[in-house]
Order: structure tokens, then C-alpha cells, then sequence
């Protein structure tokens, strides 16, 4: 069994960008999807509907003049998705671009992580 010890001194940015990009973007199609597929299970279950009915018994109304769907459509819940999809990304870049520098600066200070490799 052989075993390599090295040491992570530096981290390259572009490197950590590209790949925070690409992952930041997957994470927010996943929130994209999964808005959708929570709301279409919401509406599917008849939620929405339960909602209104306990909202318009509370308020007093037998009509009901408030309903959740309206409120919260599915294009609405998909728009609200999207946004914090593009922020999400946004943000997940710009912090893991940061990190990286700041793991440069402190790696120049300290040396960096120590990582041992071994071949079974």
C-alpha cells in the first residue's frame, strides 16, 4: 500500500467560478421544478380548496370571497421561483469566488490542507 501526502496550497478561482456556476444553476432548476411539482401537488390534493373553506368559515362568509389559487397561482409560484433561482445563482457564485480568494490568502499564511492519498 502506498501512501502520498500532499498539501492543497491553492485553490485556482476560475476554476472554483465555473464550477460553482454550473452547480448554483442546477440547484436552481431543481428549485424551479420542485416550486412547480409542490404546487401541481397542492391543487392535486384539493389543499387549496381546504384552505379557502377554512378561510371563509373563519371570516364568517358562506361564499368565500378569497381564494388561495388566485393568490398564488402557478405562474405566480413559477415567476417567484425563477427570482430566487437567478439570486440563488447569483449569490452561490460570487460567495464561492470569494471563498476561494480568501482560501488563497489564509493558505499563503498557514500552508493550506494537508490531504493523505493511499492505493488499496
Amino acid at each position: 500500500m502506498r501512501r502520498a501526502r500532499l498539501l492543497v496550497s491553492k485553490v485556482e478561482p476560475w476554476s472554483v467560478l465555473k464550477m460553482a456556476f454550473l452547480l448554483s444553476v442546477a440547484l436552481g432548476i431543481v428549485t424551479v421544478v420542485a416550486a412547480i411539482v409542490l404546487w401541481t401537488v397542492l391543487d392535486l390534493t384539493g389543499i387549496f380548496d381546504q384552505v379557502d373553506g377554512l378561510l371563509g368559515t373563519l371570516a364568517g362568509s358562506e361564499g368565500g370571497g378569497f381564494e388561495l389559487k388566485k393568490v398564488a397561482s402557478l405562474g405566480q409560484v413559477a415567476s417567484f421561483a425563477v427570482i430566487i433561482a437567478v439570486i440563488n445563482v447569483v449569490l452561490l457564485t460570487a460567495l464561492s469566488m470569494l471563498s476561494a480568494v480568501l482560501y488563497n490568502i489564509s493558505a499563503t499564511l498557514v500552508g493550506g490542507i494537508g490531504v493523505t492519498l493511499t492505493d488499496d
